[in-house]
C-alpha cells in the first residue's frame, strides 16, 4: 500500500474535476476554490482515499500520472499534448537507457516524458534559445523530480548538436527543415527522427528536405483523441474533443547514396531499375 510521504507529489482530485498538484510538506496547506486543504491531513495516510477542506468539501488524493503533470506545467509557450507526446515515445522507440536530442525545450511538457521514459541510465539533451524559457523548463524539471536526467542547453542548433551517434532527435521548431544537416550528423544510422509542425505547407517543406538529408521511411500522422461521457446510463461523445494540434513526421536516418534514392517517395526507384542506373554509370565511367 502507497502511504503519502512528505516530498511526495500528490494530485487532489475535486468532485468537479478540477484538480491540483502539491508536493507534500509539514504544516503547508493549499488554498483552492473549495477552501484550504492541510497537507498534514494527507502525510502518513494511503493514497486513495479522501481527505477534505475547511469547508468540507471532498478531494481524492492520489498519484499523478505524467498526463497530469504535463497538464498541470507552468508554461509561457504552448506545449506538445499528452496525446501526442505518448505516440512519440513508441515511434521513436525511446526508453531506459536511451540518449534523446530534443530541439526547441519550450516550457518542458515533452522534455519531461523524455527524460522519464530514457531514466536511470539514458539522458536528455535539450537545446533552446530563449533563456527565460530555459529556466522555466528547469523548475518544472526540479518540481517534477526529473531534472538529473536532461542537460539543458542554451543554444541555436544552427550551430550543430554536441552530441553524436545518439538515439534519437526530435524537433518542435518553426523551421525544422534548416537544420537536418545538424540532426544527421548527431544521429546514429538507423536512429529515428521526428518533429512537430501545425500546418500542411510546413509538413511539405519538411517531407522535401528530409529526402534530401538523407532521411528515409519517411511518415506523416495526426492523432485525434475522442473523450466521452462515463455516464452508464447515457454514455456517449463529449461535446467537445481534442482535434487537430499538430502532425507528427517521422523518418529514420540511412547510409548510404543508394539507401536514400530507394527510399525517397518522389524518386522511388524499384531494385532493377537501380541495377541497370549502377550498370549505365559504370559504363560511363572512365
Amino acid at each position: 500500500m502507497d502511504w503519502a510521504r512528505e516530498g511526495d507529489l500528490i494530485l487532489l482530485l475535486g468532485k468537479d474535476r478540477k484538480s491540483f498538484i502539491i508536493r507534500l510538506e509539514a504544516g503547508a496547506k493549499l488554498q483552492t476554490h473549495q477552501g484550504v486543504v492541510a497537507h498534514d491531513d494527507i502525510l502518513g495516510r494511503p493514497l486513495g482515499r479522501m481527505v477534505f477542506s475547511h469547508t468540507g468539501y471532498p478531494f481524492l488524493a492520489l498519484e499523478p500520472s505524467f498526463d497530469d503533470q504535463i497538464r498541470s506545467l507552468k508554461r509561457i509557450t504552448q506545449i506538445m499534448y499528452p496525446k501526442d507526446i505518448g505516440y512519440v515515445l513508441l515511434k521513436m522507440n525511446i526508453s531506459s537507457g536511451r540518449r534523446v536530442i530534443e530541439a526547441g525545450t519550450g516550457s518542458g511538457g515533452l522534455t519531461l516524458a523524455l527524460a522519464a521514459a530514457v531514466r536511470p541510465q539514458g539522458k536528455v539533451y535539450s537545446y533552446e534559445v530563449r533563456p527565460e524559457v530555459l529556466e522555466l523548463a528547469a523548475q518544472n524539471l526540479e518540481r517534477a523530480g526529473l531534472r538529473e536526467y536532461v542537460e539543458l542547453k542554451e543554444r541555436d542548433i544552427a550551430q550543430g548538436f554536441d552530441e553524436v551517434e545518439v538515439d534519437a532527435c526530435f524537433m518542435d521548431l518553426r523551421t525544422p527543415w534548416d537544420y537536418l544537416a545538424q540532426a544527421y550528423a548527431a544521429l546514429k544510422g538507423g536512429g529515428f527522427f521526428g518533429a512537430i509542425l501545425p500546418t500542411t505547407n510546413q509538413v511539405s517543406c519538411l517531407i522535401e528536405a528530409l529526402q534530401e538529408h538523407g532521411f528515409a521511411a519517411v511518415e506523416v500522422e495526426e492523432l485525434l483523441l475522442r473523450p466521452y461521457k462515463a455516464v452508464p446510463g447515457r454514455l456517449r461523445p463529449a461535446d467537445r474533443m481534442v482535434a487537430h494540434t499538430g502532425y507528427l513526421i517521422f523518418a529514420r536516418k540511412v547510409l548510404g547514396p543508394e539507401s536514400v534514392r530507394l527510399w525517397a517517395t518522389r524518386s522511388y526507384r524499384r531494385p532493377h531499375e537501380l541495377a541497370k542506373e549502377r550498370e549505365v554509370q559504370r559504363e560511363s565511367s572512365p
